[in-house]
């Protein structure tokens, strides 16, 4: 075999292709030696493939036709092939049965190996199909582990196989839950995993589950010929978690549109008795809450007819913002239990689930920079807040903390931040004073999307509370001064799956988001204060579409391969929208190999002129004003199907309204408009 080589084996192939086109019925290769050919040239093909997904090659082992000699049909001879082509995908199928074993081992030890439980279902009895799973789940992560039917012939064949298998999961799962092995949640992202979503990755189809969690919860009792009792398993684990809290009051949170925080309290009493009934923990807000503006108002697209049922995500349970209260964020869905496309969480959901379908994965880390003033003793005054005393406060300088210690300085009550945050699971990176008066940033550890706009809301509340607990006011306002530097929310990021720090791939990403970065803006600048933050000079990003090595004044800053800064994202704008807007273009950069065709920008882009600015590829500057990035949103179809039509209408909807509202006050009304709501 060796002496064929890879072009003899393409010219055998061809000949093959070509007597079957002849019409030549295609038969099953016989030859031992043209079987390799075959087999090989095949992965060599995918393995030098330039293309980002990679087709998988499917292996029938075990169970199946008998033509196959038992003893040479376990998946254990295919080792030494899994190991000379790592980066070509294998695929074991039926379940190797009665090889099962195997086969899980095979996919635990191996990235690129996948283990399908086909076949067996319905070929096998019920104990043989519970004991594959088993056998299967002993070693193997479910990540690995895909479902076919194997249907043939008759269409009894599909709908029987699914059937089994669905109830094979129920009662292996369930015993697994009672018995403390797996809470409902990894239970239900098991079941996704195997039925849908490790498939859906793995051969890069473009399709949408309809298997959501179920709004309802599995009970603890899921054996066949069992009662059901009414207290589930998962909801047990919730309530331990609960307990140790020792709070009086849940708050569910959700950032509308114009990310104004809202919530409802619930006294811990009632949420334990609704989880002990083994009922969901569900609260039905009218569908108007993703369609209000910040005084109230209903947007004339809105209806203020039907309800949402809000479900908290226990995922995002954490002790705060105050004592005696802890948080999570709630998800909407219709009453039936299906995702509503303009739910903030279901959007940033969706879109890291599609990047996960081609392969792709991130971290991120925001920078919040917020500004603490006193309240104003004089009830007479329009200024409700004053600004600190200036004792030299200036970017990182250390006289800045020289008063912590004295009572009443906003310096003595950081600890107390930095406590809530840390019981609350979020370990800040730094913390140093800004340019501005009263003026700070604190530095949130890496996490993965939603994680970390999850941790961006709580730590402002933490920052809110704890400030007005001690009677200071806590603003996000984009520019509360016009001849200080304004306050944004610096996003950092890096492609985090395997090849992220190849500029192949991270370079296709940030160039698709320079290609939508006008559109993005609408997202990240969404109020028409931020704006005016957007000016040359004071390291915001400046105004031009483009991006630079350590370079503060462009929109995107690189700072070591694929981790880069988005700087033009303030704290007015929905972490939710915002990341599920940059993240979706750059993922579609990476599937289309769009080219960075923007050069790197040393120095400031404004200081440059039309002909330097053209070597480096830099035409476009962003928007002026909230009026035009809502517009360029408008004109961006490519990004507007990623993001949803029904959500960017939505969005636009809203913030013209907003528009409407806000223009006809003056420069220092809306300033404490702002202010007052930020």
């Amino acid at each position: 075999m060796a002496d064929v080589g890879l072009e003899g084996s393409r010219q055998a192939l061809e000949a093959i292709f070509a007597a079957n086109r002849c019409g030549t019925p295609f038969q099953r290769l016989q030859n031992l030696p043209l079987n390799h050919l075959f087999v090989h040239t095949t992965a060599n093909l995918i393995d030098t493939s330039s293309a980002l997904h990679k087709k998988p090659i499917q292996f029938h082992t075990g169970l199946g036709d008998n033509d196959i000699t038992l003893t040479k049909s376990s998946p254990a001879h295919l080792q030494q092939f899994i190991s000379e082509y790592p980066s070509v995908p294998v695929v074991i199928l039926h379940a190797s049965y009665p090889w099962s074993r195997e086969a899980g081992y095979l996919a635990a030890m191996y990235p690129n190996v996948y283990a399908d439980i086909g076949e067996v279902f319905p070929f096998i009895s019920r104990d043989g199909q519970e004991g594959v799973v088993k056998q299967i789940l002993e070693l193997c992560p479910w990540s690995k582990i895909l479902w076919s039917t194997d249907g043939h012939w008759f269409p009894e064949t599909y709908i029987l196989a699914t059937t089994q298998i669905r109830s094979v999961l129920k009662t292996v799962l369930g015993d697994y839950v009672r018995k403390n092995q797996l809470n409902e949640e990894q239970a239900v992202q098991l079941v996704r995993g195997i039925l849908f979503t490790n498939s859906k990755k793995l051969y890069n189809l473009h399709l949408d589950t309809v298997l959501a969690p179920s709004p309802q919860p599995m009970a603890a009792s899921l054996d066949r010929g069992q009662e059901t009792t009414r207290t589930s398993r998962p909801n047990l684990a919730i309530l331990e978690k609960l307990r140790k809290l020792e709070c009086k009051w849940l708050r569910i949170y959700w950032q509308d549109y114009t990310s104004t925080a809202r919530c409802r309290l619930i006294p811990l009493k009632r949420v334990i008795a609704t989880l002990e009934s083994g009922k969901p923990m569900t609260l039905s807000i009218t569908k108007a809450a993703l369609g209000l503006l910040p005084n109230d108002a209903m947007i004339p697209e809105a209806t203020a007819t039907g309800a949402y049922a809000l479900q908290p995500d226990w995922s995002s349970l954490k002790p705060g913002p105050a004592p005696g209260h802890a948080s999570c964020f709630g998800v909407f869905h219709e009453m039936d239990g299906k995702d509503v496309a303009i739910c903030p969480r279901t959007l940033l959901r969706k879109t890291i689930e599609t990047a996960a379908s081609h392969g792709l994965t991130f971290i991120l880390g925001f920078e919040i920079e917020f500004v603490i003033m006193e309240r104003n003793p004089d009830p007479t005054s329009e200024e409700k807040y004053r600004t600190m005393t200036n004792d030299g406060h200036a970017w990182s300088v250390a006289r800045v903390l020289a008063d912590t210690g004295r009572e009443g300085s906003f310096n003595s009550v950081v600890d107390d931040i930095v406590d809530c945050l840390d019981d609350a699971g979020i370990l800040i990176e730094q913390f140093h004073s800004e340019s501005a008066l009263g003026q700070y940033e604190l530095v949130l550890p890496p996490m993965p999307p939603m994680e970390v706009c999850d941790a961006l809301l709580h730590t402002r509340q933490v920052l809110e509370s704890v400030a007005a607990r001690h009677g200071f006011r806590m603003t996000l306002h984009p520019k509360p001064f016009a001849d200080r530097c304004g306050s944004a929310s610096h996003v950092h990021m890096s492609v985090s799956s395997p090849g992220g720090d190849e500029p192949r791939v991270y370079e296709a990403f940030y160039a698709g988001i320079l290609k939508h970065l006008r559109a993005i803006i609408a997202l990240t600048y969404s109020n028409p204060t931020s704006y005016d933050r957007m000016v040359d000079g004071y390291w915001a990003g400046g105004r031009w579409v483009t991006w630079g090595t350590e370079n503060k004044e462009a929109p995107l800053r690189k700072c070591e391969n694929s981790h880069w800064e988005f700087k033009t994202m303030d704290g007015l704008a929905n972490p939710y929208f915002a990341v599920a807007a940059i993240l979706a273009a750059g993922t579609n950069g990476i599937v289309k190999r769009e080219r960075l065709t923007w050069g790197d920008c040393e120095p400031d882009p404004a200081n440059l002129n039309d002909e330097q600015r053209k070597k480096l590829g830099i035409s476009q500057m962003l928007p002026a004003d909230l009026k035009e990035a809502l517009q360029a949103l408008k004109e961006d179809s490519e990004l507007g199907d990623l993001l949803g039509p029904a959500f960017v209408r939505r969005y636009i909807d809203v913030k013209e309204a907003e528009l409407e509202m806000l223009n006809p006050m003056g420069v220092e009304e809306r300033r404490r408009w702002i202010m007052e709501r930020y």
